[in-house]
């Protein structure tokens, strides 16, 4: 096979697997996101104890995340037709990717959580701040480098599962590898096909790290000059009640 009868092929690939990848990251974190904080706030000690709803939660991740993904997506493809409409091509493929990312990445969520300084949530508690606030303004914030690490890690899982949903008709790199590569002795297509997905993770991997490490200096340097401010503002307020008392 000529590079310009590749050429064509591999572009079509690439996009696919950017697409299925783009998207099931986009639901993992939107699902990930609140379940990984929600097992930190129903653990012992936590804002919402509930040890009960925390065991059933952490159950239901470990078993989804044990499970094999090319088994989660036979297993899904009910599921996956009842959505899509069909079990095939770069939607379908995009249901077991975002269900099996998802608690994926709620575990990385609930570690990069429970590393924030629990003297920062009692500091909001103390000046009255509900739950909502103290996740929304110390455990995600302080969180936010780790959470983005957490992320780069779940976009290059999913890379390899988009290549595994290509054995089933998924489309994009992995379907290249496997139609061309393997079964049609493509050698050549098969190791370009490898080369641009080491070059497409180690380009995720680097812009992730360099992310990571940006929001990290950033908040070492600024981050306490919010949390003063937040203090000082309570100040007047608290000297105010000690005059009306």
């Amino acid at each position: 096979m000529t590079w310009s009868e590749m050429q064509p092929l591999l572009e079509q690939a690439c996009w696919d697997t950017l697409y299925m990848v783009g998207w099931s990251t986009l639901i993992a974190v939107v699902g990930g996101l609140p379940l990984g904080v929600l097992l930190v706030l129903t653990d012992r000690g936590g804002l919402l104890q509930n040890v009960v709803a925390n065991k059933v939660i952490g159950q239901v991740v470990n078993v989804a995340r044990s499970m094999p993904f090319i088994i989660l997506m036979v297993a899904l493809m009910g599921f996956t037709r009842s959505i899509t409409g069909t079990t095939i091509g770069r939607e379908a493929a995009i249901v077991p990717l975002a269900i099996g990312a998802i608690p994926f990445f709620a575990r990385l969520v609930e570690t990069a959580v429970r590393e924030v300084d629990g003297g920062l949530v009692e500091a909001v508690q103390s000046m009255g701040g509900n739950t909502w606030t103290v996740v929304r303004k110390v455990l995600v914030p302080e969180s936010l480098p780790s959470l983005i690490s957490s992320t780069t890690t779940t976009i290059v899982a999913l890379i390899g599962y988009s290549a595994m949903a290509g054995t089933v008709g998924a489309g994009g790199l992995g379907d290249i590898a496997i139609r061309y590569g393997y079964q049609r002795f493509e050698t050549e297509l098969m190791w370009i096909t490898v080369a641009i997905l080491a070059v497409v993770i180690s380009v995720i991997q680097f812009a992730g790290d360099f992310a990571a490490r940006f929001l990290h200096r950033r908040a070492g340097q600024s981050g306490p000059a919010p949390r003063l401010r937040l203090l000082k503002a309570k100040e007047p307020a608290t000297a105010d009640v000690g005059k009306v008392a």
